[in-house]
């Protein structure tokens, strides 16, 4: 961990505007493409063949990118059947689906409470009714790791904003079915189906559509570089949530903090992978001293050790300022996806918050419980684009139609001030619209040629 006193230099080390894995692809990233295609392609070329492929060839598409990037033949069907379903949730654990069910009603209880009303003041004319999107597409990553907390934390909120129908795909494992604890979820959560597809091919067929799979409104939910950079590529023909880099915590502690609860802040965000982002920020010199202590203690011991260390080296900082002032100052440049606020009185902090996907106040609100249990998505804004956007919710899946309903008396207000912009933009059919409703006659008359 690169570890630097003073604002000045916290500002130089954790400066940074978005940059996308797929602009510096390693070598590793490189070959396969090569092995892949046959030849040289930069990933966003490669994603681009692949949703021209899946756009024009539909499920023989799918089946062949599925076979040949994933090692799995789904020749016998790319949906997952409903008893397939069944089968996993009975056979995970009843201790986790227990817990995703508490999970859910947490998860649910929020964004019910997130929801915006539809609005109208008829006194002035105007107003927004919220309308869901009929059909949305959730992406849970597969691979060796399974996810059932990100089908709660996407297809939960789409729910809740009153989407019609929810399609999941996530790709087969151990060549059969995707995660047993991923179907079990979303049985649970009532996801309507399941595709057995992953990568950007996933993300193809759900914007595009195939003989299999519906094409959707919105496509959402986290992924590798093929996955991100396709949502970014099918963004217009699609909505998306939002693009997602490798995820990122910043810590800002103070003398009060326990240096080991710091620690396992840090690297509970350190061992998602190694291109993990965990950043100490902290007014005491102690504590910093004890933190590194204590990562090095619980490091020893870490079951992803060798993820959590490379993040670390790699992409780990520590920074000791003078105030909290400046603690906010580094954390707002930095935006981050997590800010966990360990200090005396952390909600005195809140306010000078501009730029987080997340705020996590004081000790007893570790990052943890946003991942899993505290109510609000963790599908949230990475690579400091919390300067723009926000944590995955309800409005993703809504679209907002202005009202307008003016009455006689509300026309005659309007009506002299509208004709006036519309003239001096030249468009004196807008003008001519408005007068002849004040004068009952026309204004002007459009004659056709003989």
């Amino acid at each position: 961990m690169r570890i630097v006193r003073g604002v000045e230099a916290g500002r130089a080390l954790l400066a940074r505007r978005v940059a996308w894995p797929w602009q510096d692809p390693p070598a590793a990233v490189r070959e396969s493409i090569r092995r892949m295609f046959g030849k040289a392609l930069t990933p966003e070329e490669a994603v681009a063949t692949i949703l021209r492929d899946v756009k024009a060839k539909g499920d023989d598409a799918l089946r062949d990118y599925t076979r040949r990037l994933d090692g799995v033949d789904v020749a016998g069907g790319l949906e997952v059947p409903r008893q397939v379903w069944r089968d996993a949730r009975s056979s995970v654990s009843k201790e986790l689906l227990k817990a995703l069910a508490f999970a859910a009603e947490r998860v649910r209880a929020f964004h019910t409470a997130s929801m915006p009303r539809s609005w109208a003041d008829l006194a002035k004319g105007y107003g927004e009714a919220y309308l869901p999107v009929e059909r949305a597409g959730i992406y849970i990553p597969g691979g060796a790791a399974a996810y059932p907390s990100t089908v709660l934390m996407t297809a939960i909120p789409a729910r809740v904003a009153g989407v019609k129908e929810i399609i999941l795909a996530s790709p087969a494992r151990d060549g059969q079915w995707p995660h047993p604890a991923v179907l079990a979820a979303a049985d649970l959560v009532g996801v309507d189906r399941v595709f057995r597809i992953g990568g950007a091919q996933a993300i193809a067929a759900m914007a595009y559509g195939t003989q299999s799979v519906p094409a959707v409104d919105i496509v959402c939910g986290p992924g590798n570089l093929y996955v991100t950079l396709a949502k970014k590529l099918v963004y217009g023909d699609v909505a998306v949530d939002g693009l997602y880099g490798p995820t990122e915590t910043v810590v800002i502690a103070d003398e009060t903090a326990d240096p080991a609860h710091c620690a396992a802040d840090l690297l509970a965000q350190a061992e998602h992978d190694a291109l993990a982002s965990p950043i100490f920020i902290t007014t005491s010199a102690t504590l910093l001293e004890r933190v590194q202590r204590e990562l090095e203690r619980q490091l020893a011991a870490a079951p992803r050790r060798q993820f959590a260390e490379r993040s670390l080296e790699d992409n780990g900082a520590a920074v000791l300022v003078a105030s909290l002032d400046e603690a906010l100052e580094l954390a707002n440049a930095f935006a981050p996806e997590h800010l966990c606020l360990l200090t005396r009185e952390p909600w005195a902090l809140l306010a000078k918050v501009k730029n987080a996907g997340a705020v996590f106040l004081g000790g007893d609100s570790p990052e943890t419980l946003g991942d899993y249990t505290a109510g609000p998505s963790h599908v949230m804004p990475t690579g400091g684009t919390a300067r723009f956007s926000s944590p995955l919710g309800v409005r993703q899946f809504l679209k907002t139609t202005a009202i307008v309903a003016q009455d006689a008396e509300g026309l005659k207000r309007l009506a002299e001030a509208t004709a006036v912009i519309a003239q001096a933009e030249g468009l004196d059919g807008h003008a001519a619209a408005i007068r002849n409703r004040m004068t009952q006659t026309p204004q002007y008359e459009v004659h056709h040629g003989a």
